[in-house]
């Protein structure tokens, strides 16, 4: 059969000097495949103005398109001439002879051979009449001719080739010949022969059909070509479908990236879009598997930050501190992930410094081989590190490429045919003119030029062979949704060799890495495979230049006749079976790389994507969905915020209460919690793969961290509470108006007797409703789907008498709600913007006999407490912490601190007595104070003696701080007891001397109002238990330890620490303030300690620090071997314990001027025996003994 593809005129072929080679005999173009076409369109492209007018540029894609469909119409015609008359042209130009004249025939066909030269015409070898008299294949050059013409005017009117119509310009032949009579005579010759084609046309108008149906689109009229000839093109019907991919190649171009997340939908026993059976298959978890919790570390990024961090030079693995794995344990996490561990490209380096990078690092990505970096200590830095971090265990992950090697990797060097590869430019523009990028003289590697100037993205280099002067043009690594990766090569799976070795690598990698990341893992599997470098024909358009390459899907199959990661996962399984899988894998995919191919975890984008945009009904969409398939894939999803590739954690979600709602989710949610390098710190930049240190100055927010610490991390070491699916259900949240509001994410799950829920508001708004019923899921058992309500969820009783306990992670408090209500009601939330509940410690107890629970239940309202347990134990201490809050508050302490005695007054009696409405207010209400107490407690000791008491310590402590040496020591004395009449005694006054210093060591505790309000607050509680009087004393061995007993029993120390707070201290203050009341309450007759053996400074040291509540206190811990305290700590506890001293002994009056003085004395022993300690405890007590 003679060549019919694309005429091209003489004038087109002289502007645009195209290559002979390009031509048939007959003169037509001949695209042989997409490489001749593109050839073709460079040539055009070289002669036009393209930067001032791009929109002139000739797009191979729609040539190829062109010459097909003039290739297809000619097939027409020779299926006419076969089917119908096979002497059809012959008689045509005997009709045409007649209706025009022969002479008009011969001049039109003449014409048109000069015009449209075949290449001899051309070249002048022969005359165009001579041509015309001449042959082809038996075929007479008058009938090729007229065919030829034909296409001509089919060209010229068909709209849609209308781009190009200075290659087929018909006005000269217009002009100088009868060229449209002859048309006209032509096409009413036709009208008197046989119709033909599916709808029983004239020939022409078969012929015009598929312009006439899609005037102005290539694409449309190969459609119709495809749609309605079937039965006459079928063997072209590949190269029609190729056509089609080669245009969408060109559409697409522009690399715009990957799209939004779809929500995924399931068939059951159907596979990814029908190509390939998605049966289960789910490998296996060990048990530590379903708990472990990653974070990603850019490894090179990590170590100079460490260095900073710690002030030393940190380069290599086993340099890691202990500190940092410390703390990495601490905070929950079980795996870490080493991002570019491996012995990375020189090439890649050397690219990025050729395109302008400053002091860049090769990509982790582009791979030399599978050995850890020398500069990062090799194999031995790895197991120093390993061992460590197992010792805390923290297991160690690394990525795997399998896709890709670097553009100089061992295996490019040595196994080029492993590659995806051809044999020629795949583009004509593309050019090799850049240094040699190898370091191996056998061969040179070379990346496209204008990739080291960013106006192009090459889809291959070059790789020459120096010994045999061979070239390849190797494929660049690339999934389709943006630029290729210009220093990496694309490793050809089809074929077997290179499964083998990949499996094998694989293996070795396994090896030494429990946790492995599979990079990419989706381009991989048959159906993106084939897409991006094999593509089925009409299916391509993905990578450019691959659609020339296509192959059907039977082709496909027959070379890879399983899918690669089923085979791995199989041979990991049984030569590395201790080693977790995880994919990245996007594309829908997820499903099937768990479920079937058999992957233990899988990314699961759409948890970042959905819940940072927002599209929570869509996110609720694809757990629900997933759940109603196989709720084993959702366990098997890793969940992010963070993709080390992807924006950061801190731009996608800020620093405030969304993030910490979604970063619950991510720790709470069925599969595995992945944070990333930078996420817990707040760092904003993003680490590049060829990052050797940040390039920003970040520092740690302290706040966000300490966030973490307080509602992220407690819920990473309860993983073991979320990780399953076996009791995971997704609830609805009902809003009063009976609706569902899909902005609410909640959900329980249980493990053993450990039971969580969660709720979280993703939105910007306010909302209420209830949590009672869940969504549907299946239950694999009975393979039907189920629903539950929320008492299922957390196993409650059906019945009033039960209540259950759920204490909130994320607000501290703890909730109470009526067992049978839950049940039948469900739980009743109110949710403000990004507001979230994480119940857990959730427990079920059963009301008494005296209905304790029903009746705080009811009390409480819905209210949250920050227990429970202490709760009832304050409603029930109602009648002792009424009247002790009249007492301990704020305005009280203010008061009395006014009332101190600034002088010598007329408010003292002759017996040192002091008249004061404040302090008969005091007097009354403690009296109240210790009735209750003697009644709760069930005591016999006289309370009015009690209140007098406490009276009488407080006139003590507001006289004994006046102002003034002599006013002191007189005050003192008369409150004392030593004064007679207003007169110091005679034989005072070495006495006097000594208690003006230990006074003025008193009253310097007093330097502020925080320590008054703790001497009040300690006056109030410190002899509370005398109210037992001499009863029974079984439980404690006096009352000083029962007064100090109770201020943990009766909450009295919650209370008088909200009265500090209420003053003005800060929460630690006032907790602290309290420990020190503590202190002084239990050893309030320290002063009064003797033994015969040891001095008194030894007895009370060797007291105090039997106390474990005092050791704490003075923060003694042990370090080096050698036991410390601390010297603040311990000069304040001597402060405070000589102030309790001055008053039990001023009270007591007996001799209180002379034993304040001794006790001043032992005192100044204890502070002499510190400086010579050296704040250690050995030689704190060898000072004394």
């Amino acid at each position: 059969m003679p060549y019919f593809e694309f005429h091209v005129s003489r004038l087109a072929r002289d502007r645009y000097e195209f290559d002979e080679v390009l031509f048939a005999l007959s003169g037509n173009v001949i695209f042989a495949n997409f490489h001749a076409a593109r050839v073709f369109a460079q040539k055009m492209n070289s002669k036009r103005d393209l930067v001032n007018f791009p929109e002139q540029a000739v797009q191979a894609g729609r040539l190829n398109a062109m010459g097909l469909i003039d290739e297809l119409l000619h097939y027409i015609v020779a299926q006419y001439r076969q089917q119908v008359n096979p002497q059809a042209l012959n008689n045509a130009l005997a009709s045409l002879n007649n209706a025009i004249g022969k002479d008009a025939v011969d001049a039109t066909l003449k014409k048109f051979a000069e015009e449209f030269p075949s290449v001899a015409v051309y070249r002048h070898d022969i005359d165009p009449a001579k041509f015309l008299e001449g042959t082809t294949d038996g075929v007479p050059h008058r009938e090729i001719v007229l065919e030829e013409m034909l296409m001509l005017w089919l060209a010229n009117v068909n709209p849609a080739f209308s781009p190009f119509g200075e290659l087929f310009d018909d006005s000269t032949l217009a002009k100088e010949t009868p060229y449209k009579s002859l048309i006209t005579n032509l096409y009413s010759f036709f009208d008197t022969q046989p119709r033909f084609g599916p709808d029983n046309q004239n020939l022409i108008d078969v012929l015009r059909a598929p312009a006439i149906a899609s005037p102005h689109s290539l694409e449309g009229q190969l459609e119709f070509m495809r749609t309605r000839w079937m039965t006459l093109i079928g063997k072209y019907i590949y190269r029609l479908l190729s056509s089609l991919d080669l245009i969408k190649e060109e559409q697409k171009m522009g690399f715009l990236g990957p799209g939004e997340s779809p929500v995924p939908m399931y068939k059951r026993g159907r596979g990814v879009d029908d190509l390939y059976p998605e049966y289960e298959r789910f490998s296996r978890d060990l048990d530590w598997m379903p708990q472990l919790v990653l974070i990603a570390k850019s490894t090179y990024v990590w170590l100079d930050q460490l260095s900073k961090k710690y002030q030393r030079t940190i380069n290599r693995l086993d340099e890691i501190p202990d500190e940092e794995l410390d703390l990495l344990a601490h905070r929950g996490f079980t795996g870490l992930w080493f991002i570019g561990l491996w012995q990375r490209s020189p090439a890649s380096k050397r690219i990025k410094e050729l395109s302008g990078n400053m002091n860049p690092e090769s990509s982790a990505y582009s791979v030399y081989e599978y050995r850890i970096a020398d500069d990062l200590g090799g194999d031995a830095a790895l197991e120093n590190f390993k061992a460590r971090a197992w010792q805390r265990g923290i297991r160690v992950a690394s990525d795997m490429v399998p896709n890709h090697m670097g553009i100089d990797s061992r295996w490019v060097i040595g196994h080029p045919d492993w590659f995806v590869s051809a044999d020629y430019p795949p583009f004509p523009s593309y050019t090799f003119n850049g240094p040699n990028l190898a370091n191996d003289e056998r061969v040179g590697i070379y990346l496209e030029d204008h990739y080291y100037n960013k106006t192009d993205a090459a889809v291959v280099f070059k790789r020459l062979d120096h010994w045999t002067g061979s070239a390849k043009y190797i494929y660049h690594g690339n999934d389709g949704t943006s630029f290729p990766w210009n220093d990496t090569a694309q490793l050809n799976f089809l074929n077997p060799q290179v499964r083998e070795a990949v499996i094998q690598t694989i293996l070795h990698v396994a090896r030494q890495f429990p946790v492995i990341r599979l990079d990419a893992a989706m381009t991989l599997a048959k159906k993106h495979f084939q897409r991006l470098w094999f593509p089925q024909p009409g299916t391509g358009g993905d990578i450019p230049s691959r659609s020339e390459f296509a192959l059907t899907k039977e082709q496909f199959d027959a070379a890879m006749p399983q899918e690669f990661w089923r085979e791995v996962v199989d041979r990991v399984a049984e030569e590395a079976p201790n080693t977790l899988l995880l994919a990245e894998a996007f594309w829908l995919m997820e499903g099937y790389f768990v479920r079937t191919l058999g992957m233990h975890r899988v990314y699961n984008s759409a948890f970042m994507n959905m819940l940072r945009d927002e599209k929570n009904a869509n996110y609720r969409s694809v757990i629900k969905n997933t759940i109603e398939f196989d709720p084993e894939i959702l366990k098997r999803y890793v969940n992010f915020i963070n993709n080390p590739d992807e924006r950061t954690a801190v731009d996608q979600f800020g620093k405030g209460d969304k993030y910490f709602g979604v970063a619950t989710l991510m720790a709470t949610m069925p599969g595995l919690p992945m944070f990333g390098h930078g996420q817990i710190e707040g760092f904003s930049e993003r680490y590049g793969m060829e990052f050797r240190r940040a390039m920003w100055d970040e520092h740690e927010d302290d706040q966000l961290v300490a966030r973490h610490e307080r509602e992220i991390f407690p819920l990473l070491h309860r993983r073991h509470v979320f990780a399953g699916v076996d009791n995971f259900l997704l609830y609805d949240f009902f809003t009063p108006d009976g609706s569902v509001n899909e902005d609410v994410f909640a959900f329980s799950n249980r493990s053993g007797n450990d039971a969580g829920l969660v709720i979280y508001h993703n939105k910007y708004s306010n909302t209420a409703g209830w949590v009672r019923t869940s969504a549907a899921y299946l239950d694999k058992g009975a393979g039907r789907l189920v629903q539950k309500n929320l008492s299922e969820g957390l196993t409650l009783h059906r019945d009033p008498d039960y209540f259950v306990l759920l204490r909130d992670q994320a607000s501290g408090l703890e909730f109470i709600r009526n067992s049978k209500e839950l049940c039948e009601r469900g739980l009743y939330v109110e949710l403000g913007a990004y507001q979230r509940h994480v119940f857990i410690d959730i427990r079920e107890v059963r009301d008494n006999q005296w209905h304790q629970y029903a009746q705080l239940t009811a009390f409480l309202n819905g209210r949250g407490v920050p227990s429970i347990d202490e709760a009832l134990r304050e409603f029930f201490l109602q009648g002792v912490h009424q009247p002790f809050r009249e007492l301990v508050n704020a305005e009280t302490f203010r008061a009395l601190l006014k009332a101190r005695v600034t002088k010598i007054s007329r408010a003292l009696t002759l017996k040192g007595e002091m008249t004061s409405p404040l302090l008969d207010e005091i007097e009354e209400k403690y009296l109240r104070l210790a009735r209750e107490a003697k009644r709760f407690s069930g005591g016999i000791g006289d309370e009015v003696a009690l209140a007098k008491r406490v009276r009488r310590e407080f006139e003590i402590l507001l006289q004994m701080t006046a102002d003034g040496r002599r006013q002191t020591a007189t005050v003192t004395l008369r409150v004392s007891g030593t004064e007679r009449n207003g007169v110091e005694s005679k034989d005072q006054p070495s006495v006097v001397s000594g208690q003006r210093a230990a006074l003025k060591y008193f009253k310097a505790q007093f330097g502020d109002d925080s320590a008054w309000a703790t001497m009040c607050a300690w006056v109030f509680v410190h002899g509370l238990a005398q109210v037992q009087g001499d009863g029974d004393d079984s439980l404690t061995t006096s009352f000083a330890a029962r007064s100090r007993s109770w201020i943990d029993e009766w909450l009295l120390g919650k209370l008088v620490a909200r009265a500090f707070v209420d003053l003005g201290m800060s929460d630690a203050e006032a907790w602290r303030a309290v420990a020190i009341i503590k202190l002084m309450t239990t050893h309030q007759h320290w002063h009064a300690l003797r033994d015969a053996q040891k001095g008194r400074a030894y007895l009370a040291l060797e007291t105090w620090l039997e106390d474990t509540e005092a050791e704490q206190f003075l923060q003694v811990n042990r370090f080096n071997g050698v036991l410390w305290f601390n010297k603040e700590a311990f000069e304040t506890l001597l402060s405070w314990m000589f102030t309790v001293a001055v008053v039990e002994l001023t009270v007591d009056k007996t001799d209180a001027a002379k034993n304040i003085v001794e006790t001043h004395e032992v005192i100044k022993a204890l502070l002499k025996a510190e400086k010579k300690s050296k704040y250690q405890v050995e030689k704190l007590l060898a000072a004394l003994a």
